[in-house]
């Protein structure tokens, strides 16, 4: 059992946690949640003693062992599996000691808790955990040094889990793994014997492997049952509540107060008003439950409006070295509206064939035909070190429009979700999901007819995911993703093309018999699916369903959006005619002027409140036919 009583702990002169409490029971599997800032790492770091408190305390039982995954990757000449295998420390000294042990008492006792550990099937296990993450049998044998940062991360993560420690503490373990990994690893840490506490910004992981969600908040921590989706409905509903009461509260100090103000002079009065002072005074105020919603994220719409399909490929290979093609022998079409999520593990090649789409790379062979005036967005996570750290997002964004008034481009910036007091904050102090809202936008900046979006939740929270969820949905053009986190693709992609094998496919299935073709492989993923053309028909059909939802949306959509701008035009004229009959002399100098403004704003705000009306309507429509095509 892991207790956290009364801590509080400052840093820099802010509060992180102020008395903050939370029992995480033996075995539970928690997900923590909060604000990117809150203090969740911090929390971290004082339970594992790296960083002290101010006050209070932290609780585990004696003798528990704690893991986390090492800040630093290895890089060693160690082959793969054998990091792994060192990772459980008891068993490597107990293998040692075994080497040079001569007393048949102690060679006993070794053997006999070698046997209790489960050290003889310790390789077999550490090879299924670095399969898992993406690793093959060959990989497994080839030293550390040989992978990259992020692949070194895996292995880092795979130690950790190997050595199955009583207390699991995982930071944002999804970041440097693909969809595959994700996916096993949070089948994993459902079925893990001990307990679990897991910062995520992964929804889907929030709601399947965890059974108690913990949010941190103004420095409380406040437990919850359940996953993220319950934890989500049960504090709307405690916000709700706490509403009410802070609405009973006010009312009922105002009708003390006015027995205070209305008796307190009267003798006959006074010891009653007295009395109500003192409970006024003693009647603390409810503090508000407030909202985390993210600022809303917009992308510029296509300028231009083109013919499909917008690009075709047929036949073509792809790669970085001629003759040696990474893909080969892809034939398909991307039309206006697609939205396209790829799967595969990493090193499949995924951002090749996004390169060759974004025309960073060109075809070895075979034909693409792309549209005339066809316009690509493309953001990878990589980009993030191509800001200028000394600018900030308006003076980015300023350089786009250098002859457009200040107001319009901080107006942009503020379209990519940056609030007012960060547009002015140089780009090397901006936070991860700051500089990657800036980089999209900065991308996005010309409306593009075809976005590719290469892991683009990295560093966002969940709020700031939903954000781009809606963001991605409300956007016309096409899409193309890449990304480990199963909410957005559920929410947003409605064709899912697999790359694997060294070529691109159609994925005839959806996210979730993905999923058992990735946990329990190709044969027992068609037998549960139902087997079949059946089933992978059905997962055709209700993609080609949701392409068609938008396609017969598309008019009321756009009928909505000239509402809104009619409602801001109008907005804005309203605001001009206030400032012109603000003038003081106005009616003095010129009644017959100042009559035609009066009845022009008064036409004005007619017209605003029939716009209005009508935008009610039709949005009102919008949701029945999305709902009506959900519910058929």
């Amino acid at each position: 059992m892991l207790v956290v009583q009364d801590l509080t702990f400052r840093i820099a002169g802010r509060t992180l946690l102020e008395e903050a409490s939370v029992v995480v029971p033996t075995g539970a599997k928690a997900g923590f949640v909060g604000r990117n800032g809150a203090g969740k790492s911090t929390l971290f770091k004082l339970i594992t003693g790296e960083w002290t408190a101010e006050s209070g305390v932290i609780q585990l039982p004696k003798a528990a062992k704690i893991g986390q995954v090492a800040q630093e990757a290895p890089g060693s000449a160690i082959s793969l599996l054998d990091f792994v295998l060192a990772a459980d420390k008891e068993r490597a000294s107990l293998l040692a000691e075994a080497e040079t042990a001569t007393d048949p008492g102690r060679i006993g006792e070794i053997h006999a808790r070698l046997a209790d550990i489960g050290a003889h099937s310790a390789e077999s296990r550490a090879a299924t955990i670095l399969a898992g993450l993406g690793f093959s049998h060959e990989a497994q044998a080839r030293p550390c040094s040989d992978f990259s940062g992020g692949w070194r991360m895996r292995v880092a993560l795979a130690a950790v889990l190997f050595a199955e420690p009583d207390l699991l503490l995982l930071d944002e373990p999804t970041n440097y793994l693909d969809l595959e990994g994700t996916l096993w690893l949070e089948d994993y840490v459902r079925r893990y014997p001990h307990t679990v506490v897991v910062i995520s910004h992964d929804r889907d992981m929030l709601n399947a492997a965890v059974d108690m969600i913990v949010h941190l908040d103004h420095g409380k921590l406040v437990a919850y049952r359940g996953g993220y989706d319950g934890f989500e409905r049960q504090r709307r509903e405690k916000m709700i509540l706490t509403q009410k009461m802070a609405e009973k509260q006010e009312a009922q100090r105002a009708h003390m107060q006015a027995f205070i103000d209305r008796f307190k002079a009267k003798a006959t009065k006074a010891r009653q008003a007295q009395s109500r002072m003192k409970a006024l005074a003693k009647l603390q105020p409810i503090a508000a439950i407030t909202d985390e919603s993210a600022l809303p994220l917009a992308f510029p719409q296509p300028v231009a409006r083109l013919s499909p399909p917008i690009l075709a490929l047929d036949d073509v290979a792809v790669g970085y070295e001629a003759g040696k093609p990474i893909l080969r022998k892809i034939t398909m079409r991307i039309d206006v509206d697609d939205r396209i999520a790829l799967l595969g593990s990493n090193g499949n090649g995924k951002s090749t064939f996004a390169k060759l789409i974004a025309e960073k790379l060109e075809a070895q062979s075979g034909r693409v035909a792309r549209a005339n005036k066809l316009s690509i967005a493309y953001f990878a996570q990589h980009q993030l070190d191509e800001l200028r750290p000394e600018e900030t997002p308006f003076q980015h964004v300023a350089r786009l429009i250098p002859n457009e008034p200040e107001a319009k481009a901080r107006s942009r910036v503020a379209q990519m979700g940056l609030p007012t007091s960060r547009m002015d904050t140089a780009a090397k102090d901006l936070s991860g999901g700051e500089k990657a809202r800036l980089l999209m936008g900065l991308a996005t900046f010309g409306g593009p007819n075809l976005m590719i979006l290469d892991e683009p939740t990295n560093h966002l929270d969940i709020d700031s995911r939903e954000a781009l969820i809606r963001a991605i949905n409300d956007y016309e053009g096409a899409v193309i993703l890449i990304s480990h986190d199963r909410h957005l693709v559920e929410a947003t992609a409605d064709r899912l093309l697999v790359v694997a094998d060294g070529t691109v496919k159609e994925f005839d299935g959806d996210l979730d018999d993905y999923r058992r073709l990735v946990l329990e492989g190709p044969s027992k993923s068609a037998e549960k699916a139902g087997g079949g053309e059946e089933g992978r028909v059905s997962a055709l059909d209700r993609r080609r369903a949701a392409a068609a939802l938008r396609e017969n949306l598309a008019p009321l959509r756009k009928k909505i959006k000239d509402a809104e701008a009619r409602i801001e035009k109008l907005q804005k004229e309203i605001e001009k005619l206030d400032g012109e009959l603000a003038q003081p002399d106005l009616f003095t100098r010129d009644a017959a002027k100042g009559t035609r403004l009066m009845k022009a704003r008064s036409d004005a705000e007619k017209a605003l409140a029939e716009t209005e009306e009508t935008w009610l309507e039709l949005s009102a429509e919008h949701e029945e036919a999305e709902r009506a095509a959900l519910d058929g």
